[in-house]
């Protein structure tokens, strides 16, 4: 019996074809790079296919990153069972296609937006960047202008935007000196900053405090070996990330696009330096922008130079966009249920992505292979496409299904991920700055107010002190000393004098010069 992995032919084993899947088909591993597709419906055995893949690469070196949609691949890290229920039926199989099977566990490193069930798996928004950070919050044009802006704007005064509250603060910011900006810039409206800030508070509210901040995660601590020289495999939770089918879908477009932008070129190696498996595909094509989609296109064709494998992995072909679909050199189809007119046609137009094979009609092999069948098509020499097969998909040598918290904890401690990732930082940045800086300029304006207070104090002292001097000047003495000299009959007198000006005052002395004169 043969094992999983060549190396005289740099091949790895995927099961058997032919008259009795006998024939062994092997992916050659120069040509894996060329990414690759696995679809079927529910039930009809992806996950393991994907979890046999996953070890055939990591055994031959090639370290791997797989998002854990239910749980299941967790089971990579502990050995496959020789008392378990299904080890008859595997190892029946493994004789049927010549595999001799050999459980075993393989390298694992847990990875976990929250924290909880693997390192924590962090980035910034600064690496994340405008565009798939728009594509995160369903941004309009608009907005994604203003998102634009705030990033721009950050660059140039060197404001580093390392998590949420560092662009929050920017936006309020931006929001502030929308004037200013918009002279420059174009039209920053106060309307499309706050519809920028609700978005970012419902993300905040589905894990975006916990995706973005610092450590961000490196990608020399993905792309790794163990001391046995097999390929790390990063498995990240993803069951409650995929609550947030937008943040799942993003975040993995983000890893996908820094292993583009970071690795250097180096053509067609011998094997891939990552592959990359991209469960629920549809996620990221639903609803995505024109932009958006030709983006994973060009991902999709350039990075295979970088060494890195994409494999996209869904219900139906007909998920990935034709442009993405025609990148996928190798392909896994598993069964498809063709119950209505709809689910016919996608069945034609599967069938149809593949060479012919004389033997059998294709279209009826997608739709009658079973549980652990799937019909393929593997590159052959010069890359060409190779002929269709009805594959007998070989048993995983890892166990199938969960881990307990136990043995999920017991990975993680031996794991030096933890020592690094296991504590956030919180330096200097975007939201410290602004702070300080809105702090400083409420001290200068305190402080300009203070001093323009007293200067007002000063003036009106001397305002007060002119009108003081003129409301107080000392008055004629001679008045002074009149005024306490007038005699009672001087004071009757002129009380008198005031009272002939009236006519009351003029009968009233009539009055009594009339009795004066009767008197006498």
């Amino acid at each position: 019996m043969a094992g999983v992995v060549d190396s005289q032919a740099n091949t790895v084993f995927l099961g058997g074809g032919g008259p009795g899947h006998a024939v062994p088909q092997t992916l050659l591993l120069k040509y894996a790079n060329r990414h690759g597709l696995i679809a079927g419906a529910t039930g009809t055995g992806k996950t393991v296919t994907l979890q046999t893949l996953a070890e055939s690469l990591s055994l031959a070196g090639v370290p791997v990153f797989l998002a854990d949609v239910k749980g299941d691949l967790a089971g990579l890290s502990r050995a496959g069972d020789a008392n378990g229920k299904l080890h008859q039926a595997f190892a029946e199989r493994a004789a049927q296609i010549g595999l001799t099977l050999e459980y075993q566990a393989f390298p694992v490193t847990f990875w976990d937006v929250w924290g909880r069930k693997g390192h924590p798996v962090r980035t910034t928004p600064a690496d994340m960047g405008p565009l798939l950070l728009s594509r995160l919050m369903n941004l309009t044009d608009a907005q994604e202008g203003v998102m634009n802006i705030a990033f721009r704007v950050a660059d140039e005064q060197g404001l580093a935007l390392l998590d949420l509250k560092d662009l929050q603060a920017m936006l309020v910011w931006v929001g502030q000196n929308a004037a200013d900006l918009s002279l420059r810039y174009g039209n920053v409206s106060t309307a499309s900053v706050g519809a920028i800030q609700r978005a970012l508070l419902v993300l905040e509210n589905q894990g975006g405090d916990s995706l973005f901040g610092e450590p961000a995660l490196d990608l020399s601590d993905i792309i790794r070996q163990d001391a046995s020289g097999k390929g790390m495999i990063n498995i990240l939770a993803a069951d409650r990330l995929m609550q947030s089918p937008r943040l799942y879908a993003t975040f993995l477009l983000w890893l996908l696009s820094e292993l583009f932008e970071q690795l250097p070129e180096i053509g067609d190696p011998d094997r891939p330096r990552i592959a990359f498996f991209f469960d629920e595909a549809h996620l990221l094509f639903d609803d995505a922008p024109k932009a958006l989609v030709e983006k994973v296109e060009q991902v999709a064709r350039l990075i295979r130079s970088k060494g890195v494998s994409v494999w996209f992995i869904s219900q139906n072909p007909t998920d990935i966009p034709e442009g993405v679909l025609g990148q996928l050199g190798t392909r896994i189809q598993h069964a498809l249920r063709a119950f209505t007119g709809k689910d016919q046609k996608a069945l034609r137009m599967a069938a149809e992505n593949y060479r012919a094979n004389p033997e059998f009609d294709t279209a009826d092999a997608i739709q009658n292979v079973g549980t652990g069948e799937a019909v393929t098509s593997l590159l052959e020499a010069k890359g060409i496409p190779g002929m269709v097969q009805r594959t007998l998909v070989r048993p995983p040598f890892s166990r199938i299904g969960p881990v307990t918290e136990a043995e999920r904890a017991q990975v993680m401690d031996a794991s030096p991920m933890a020592l690094k990732y296991g504590q956030a930082m919180d330096r200097e940045s975007a939201h410290e700055v602004l702070a300080r800086r809105a702090e400083d300029s409420a001290k200068a304006g305190a402080a300009a107010e203070a001093k323009a207070r007293d200067t007002d104090a000063l003036f009106d002292m001397s305002r007060d002190e002119y009108r003081n001097a003129r409301r107080y000047k000392p008055r004629d003495e001679t008045r002074i000393r009149s005024s306490r000299s007038d005699s009672i009959v001087e004071t009757f007198g002129k009380s008198l004098a005031r009272q002939l000006g009236t006519k009351s005052g003029q009968a009233i002395v009539r009055g009594v010069l009339g009795s004066l004169f009767r008197g006498r």
